[in-house]
């Protein structure tokens, strides 16, 4: 099965995505209506050093006006498992409908998610 994921932050970058999935992955351009972007301090080791980073961006509520620029990735079953796994507790997985019309998972700030 293929999955969307909609990613505005590191599942984007090509030395995430070889990390992670063992390729590059093509990414198409959407963006996500109603929300904004914040930032977190990571604290995973493996993530930091993955991403090359200790901060991400993370997706909260916004006006209805808002919208996070991104795009979406095409992922296998296993790849799917494999970016839960890198992403820390404070993302959780939910199910959107992005500006496209397009069905997608987005990982957004866990204290919000439905």
């Amino acid at each position: 099965m293929v999955h969307r994921v909609f990613s505005y932050g590191t599942l984007r970058q090509p030395e995430v995505q070889v990390a992670l999935f063992g390729r590059a992955v093509p990414t198409v351009a959407d963006a996500l209506p109603g929300y904004r972007v914040d930032w977190l301090t990571i604290t995973d080791p493996a993530v930091i050093a993955t991403s090359g980073s200790d901060r991400h961006p993370i997706l909260r509520p916004g006006r209805a006006e808002d919208a996070v620029d991104g795009a979406y990735l095409e992922l296998s079953d296993a790849e799917l498992a494999w970016a839960d796994a890198y992403e820390v507790d404070d993302y959780a997985r939910t199910a959107v409908t992005l500006a496209s019309g397009a069905e997608a998972w987005v990982y957004l700030a866990a204290d919000i998610a439905p």
